[in-house]
This record gives C-alpha cells, sequence and structure tokens, in this order.
C-alpha cells in the first residue's frame, strides 16, 4: 500500500463522522489561537511599555529630592524612595537647587553629560481664552535642553531659547491637550493665555504624544524657569534635574558622575543620600525582561488547551479504533501490513491536529486586529510557528497509542468484534 492510498483511507475515516473530527478539532483550534493571542497581547503589553519609556528619551537620568533616613543611595539605577533598612545616620535632607544642576554641567567633572534641566513645576495652574479655561495638568518650568532630553518635539511654531530664559519672557509652548481644549481649530501661535492671571505668549505646540497609562502626557505647558518662579511657583526649591547624557552608551557612567557630585555637595557620606535618580536605561532593562517573563508565563498557562486538545484526540481516535475494529481485521486478512494500519491512524490524527492549528492561526490573526485591554496586540511570527508546530506533534503523540492500538490487532480477533 503507498503514501497516497494511506492518505485517502485517512481522509475516508475522518469525513464518515465529521462532528466527532470537528469537535476534535475545535480543542486545538482554541489552544493554538489562546497561545498565539496571550502571546501576542503580551507582546503588545511590551512594547507599548517600551514607547512610554523611550518617550522620556533612553539616555535620560531624572534626579528628584528624596526626604527619608534609609535605603536608596543616590548611585542605584532604579530605587524606591525610602526602600531597605535604615542603618546608618539620619541624613540632613537638602532641597534640589538650581545650584545643584548648574554643578552638574562641570564638564571636567561630568564628562558624560550632555545637557542638564532644572524643572519646576506649578500645581492648579488653569489656563484661559477667550471663554475657555482648562486646568493644565502639569505647567513645566524649565530650560530649553528639556525638550530633547524628554523627547517632546515641536509640530508648530517653535521652542523657547536661553534668551527667553535669561530675559524670564512669558512665553510658553503647550501640548495638544491644551491647544485643543483653549483653541479648538483656531491656530494658537502667538495668541496669548492667562495662567493663573498671568498672560504667557504662545510660541509652540508640542507634538502628539498620547496618553501614558492614566495621564494624559499631552496635557502639558511648558515655560521658561526664571518665568514660572517669578509668576506660579516662587523661588524655592527644584522639582527635578533632567540630566542627558552624552549617549546611550555613557549613561552609566553619566550616573555615576552626577552622584558624586551631588553627594559632594549635599554632604552624603554613606548611602543615606536625599536624592534618587531613575535611569531610563536600567528602567527599560527591567521592563524588558519582566514583560518577557510575561508573555512566556501566558504562552505557557494558554499551551493547557493544547494539552486538553491532545487528549481529546486521543479520545476520539480510540473511539474511532473501537468502530472500526472489523474494518481493521479485514483489511490486515487481505494483507494490509501494520505499517499501513499504523500510518492511516497516525496520519488521521495528525490531519485533525493540523487542521485545527490551522484554523486556530487564522482565528488568532483575526484576534490580533482587535484592541485587547486597551492594549493593541502583536503577532508573533515565532509564536505561530512553534503553537502550529506543536499542535501536529500533539496529533503524532497523542495518536500514537490509538494508532499502535489499531496495528496490534490481530486479524482473527479484530474479524469476531461485534
Amino acid at each position: 500500500m503507498n503514501q497516497l492510498e494511506i492518505l485517502r483511507f485517512a481522509l475516508r475515516g475522518l469525513l464518515a463522522n465529521k462532528m466527532r473530527s470537528s469537535l476534535t478539532t475545535l480543542g486545538i483550534l482554541i489552544g493554538v489561537a489562546a497561545v498565539i493571542m496571550l502571546v501576542a497581547v503580551g507582546e503588545g503589553s511590551s512594547q507599548s511599555i517600551q514607547r512610554n519609556i523611550q518617550r522620556l528619551g533612553a539616555n535620560t537620568l531624572t534626579i528628584s529630592p528624596q526626604f527619608s533616613g534609609g535605603g536608596g543611595g543616590g548611585g542605584g539605577g532604579m530605587r524606591a524612595s525610602g526602600g531597605g533598612a535604615n542603618t546608618g545616620p539620619r541624613t540632613q535632607a537638602r532641597q534640589l537647587s538650581l545650584a545643584d544642576a548648574k554643578a552638574l554641567t562641570d564638564r571636567t567633572l561630568a564628562p558624560s553629560v550632555r545637557s542638564v534641566s532644572p524643572v519646576v513645576t506649578a500645581s492648579s495652574s488653569t489656563a484661559t481664552y477667550g471663554a475657555a479655561s482648562h486646568a493644565i495638568s502639569q505647567f513645566v518650568g524649565t530650560y530649553p535642553s528639556y525638550f530633547e532630553a524628554v523627547n517632546k518635539p515641536v509640530a508648530k511654531g517653535t521652542y523657547f531659547f536661553n534668551d527667553d530664559v535669561l530675559a524670564a519672557r512669558k512665553v510658553v509652548v503647550l501640548g495638544q491637550t491644551v491647544v485643543e481644549e483653549l483653541f479648538g481649530t483656531v491656530d494658537p501661535i502667538g495668541k496669548q493665555v492667562s495662567v493663573s492671571g498671568v498672560p504667557f505668549t504662545v510660541v509652540g505646540v508640542l507634538k502628539e504624544t498620547g496618553s501614558t497609562g492614566m495621564q494624559d502626557a499631552d496635557d502639558v505647558a511648558i515655560a521658561p524657569l526664571p518665568a514660572v518662579q517669578q509668576s506660579l511657583s516662587g523661588f524655592g526649591s527644584l522639582n527635578s534635574i533632567v540630566v542627558q547624557a552624552s549617549g546611550a552608551d555613557t549613561t552609566t557612567a553619566a550616573q555615576a558622575e552626577v552622584t558624586a557630585i551631588l553627594n559632594q555637595r549635599h554632604g552624603i557620606k554613606n548611602d543615606n543620600a536625599d536624592y534618587r535618580i531613575l535611569n531610563q536605561a536600567t528602567l527599560q532593562e527591567t521592563v524588558s525582561a519582566a514583560t518577557g517573563t510575561f508573555t512566556v508565563l501566558l504562552g505557557a498557562v494558554a499551551a493547557i488547551s493544547l494539552l486538553v486538545g491532545g487528549i481529546g484526540i486521543t479520545n476520539i481516535m480510540l473511539v474511532t479504533v473501537t468502530e472500526r475494529t472489523r474494518e481493521i481485521g479485514i483489511r490486515k486478512a487481505i494483507g494490509a501490513p501494520r505499517s499501513a494500519i499504523l500510518g492511516q491512524f497516525l496520519l488521521e490524527a495528525t490531519l485533525l491536529s493540523l487542521v485545527g492549528g490551522l484554523s486556530g492561526v487564522l482565528v488568532a490573526f483575526i484576534g490580533t486586529r482587535f484592541t485587547v485591554a486597551g492594549i493593541e496586540p502583536v503577532l508573533v511570527p515565532s509564536s505561530v510557528a512553534l503553537a502550529l508546530g506543536v499542535s501536529v506533534g500533539i496529533g503524532l503523540f497523542f495518536g500514537s497509542y490509538p494508532a499502535n492500538r489499531a496495528a496490534k490487532l490481530r486479524p482473527i480477533q479484530a474479524l469476531r468484534h461485534e
């Protein structure tokens, strides 16, 4: 008996009971589709988080005050405020100052630092234009270098310059959300907005960023630091200092240099620093590892569905062998070799899993066209190949026992079967 005849017998056997075959392939379909879809959701979630981090700049360090007696020194890549045991004497906390920011620009002490942007934020900033009013989520006072450091390019108009900072000019660059709320379809460039009663002239509009989690990243306004201090926040301490390293490969070196300078200025002689440094590159690596593990876990959970589908194939094929015992006896009696019987039932099981796998790939492909829980799934080609390969392997593995059972039947016993 040649391979073509074995295939013909296998197809005839499957088509003899279409309902049973359909139910068997459904289990494999669900398993394959679940694996591909969950991996796609995990990959989509990972890429979304990566994009949000990259918006802040991969070679950026963000320094913020930390007022805790223990844990988290200034040299860590990613520290939580107040974490760890307090093993040293309590540090006299100092606020971040403009002098601290200026010290970080010393090329001799910090050769890996490209730019330093001191940042103050004004709370409860309500902007008005004509009859329109909007409470700005984040009103930032900083230097021009801030735009490049945190990856906020201007889509219309321009950003402000160092001359505007020196002259404390009341100019502002608005995010898309603020523009839409205040101006609608009106061109905002050159218009004056009143922020808590203080007039600011709009010189630019930021490129749309999109929301990052619960926060709208486009609900922002950025103005020269002295203008914000004079009008809104006062000349107190800084909320943060944004440091841009000279390159992605010098971020760690820049962090070490910043840590040494601030430790010297703040009199830090132990691990109880009064500031913390958030390293975007370290954060990105950590998130990548975490989301990768999460994606693998999702795929492993979904793979259980494939296992269930394989058990279904075993049960269905055992029933099929029992029903076709007399047919097997007749074929063996007229000379069909054991390999032909084994091959036929293995091929039936493999075809069931292959059809189910291909159907699962199709369903998963359609499913990735939709947003799931706010996440756009990203189809991972390797997951498709793996899920399809595993489904075929499951057909061979779980179909081998019923196939062997059929092949081992003795002709005389099979012919006597009722």
